[in-house]
């Protein structure tokens, strides 16, 4: 582990610079940038998206176990690398079982304008989602069945937050995201909505959508109380997915999976 002699200390400064990184949205927005930690997570990213690294941080737990190639390609980034003691990483750590690894990554930029031009267009609107896991799960999803992107209204989870990039399993950086999210662009863009609500009088069964807008996107609902009305007013479809009596409604990310899939292999109109 004689590698930490070529490593920067790490500082007070920055240690506070990455807590507050952890803990606040807006200072994530202010500086642009967010907080990744994990062996495989860090690795995937010196691997596949070197340019999105700011710095990383280590400490021995990673260092005495790290393989050569990895340490070989880590070492050749052209980025500030800092080492701290185990104690430290754990204070710093926003999980119960710190790998001693992290990395502070510059948020992702995408435009919207031109991703709503696209001419094929499958995207979700998540509405007022206020719990990490499922919207981790949702982007952890919309990416890999390669959908357009996910856009939450303002009162969303920050997509960045550590819990949510932690559920999201890294897709954070590959699948398009955009907060503070207006449902009428859509309309602007010739986007249709479609609505995913509980089995009622007016909703059509998902299973007898047989074809679905070149531009669509599915509007999933808050864990507890649904999609708002004026989601709802804007939407060309409402659809349900058919539950057994004894089932009252689906977990939220369940919902956008399920019917991201089902729309994904439909033809277009």
């Amino acid at each position: 582990m004689g590698e930490s002699t070529s490593l920067q200390t790490l500082t007070r400064r920055h240690s506070t610079r990455i807590r507050e990184l952890l803990q606040n949205k807006r200072i994530r927005m202010q500086a642009g940038a967010f907080v990744i930690e994990g062996a495989k997570s860090c690795r995937d990213l010196i691997q596949h998206s070197p340019e999105s690294l700011l710095s990383l941080i280590l400490s021995p737990r990673y260092l005495d176990t790290e393989g050569l190639k990895a340490r070989g390609v880590r070492t050749a980034l052209n980025l500030p690398q800092f080492y701290c003691s185990d104690t430290t990483f754990d204070r710093l750590s926003d999980v119960e079982a710190p790998q001693g690894i992290l990395a502070v990554v510059r948020l992702p930029r995408w435009n919207e304008q031109s991703l709503l031009r696209q001419p094929r267009v499958l995207g979700v609107l998540g509405d007022r989602l206020r719990d990490p896991a499922n919207v981790g799960t949702i982007i952890r999803t919309a990416a890999a069945l390669n959908l357009t992107g996910l856009w939450l209204v303002s009162d969303s989870v920050d997509p960045f937050s550590p819990k949510v990039v932690r559920a999201a399993a890294g897709t954070v950086l590959t699948l398009p995201i955009f907060s503070r999210a207006d449902p009428r662009l859509f309309k602007q863009h010739g986007c249709e909505m479609y609505s995913a609500l509980v089995p009622q009088a007016g909703s059509v069964l998902l299973r007898n959508i047989e074809t679905i807008p070149r531009r669509c996107v599915i509007a999933v609902g808050n864990e507890g109380e649904g999609l708002a009305d004026d989601i709802v007013g804007l939407s060309t479809v409402r659809f349900s997915i058919p539950l057994s009596s004894r089932v009252e409604s689906l977990n939220v990310a369940a919902t956008a999976a399920i019917a991201a899939f089902y729309f994904s292999a439909l033809p277009t109109k």
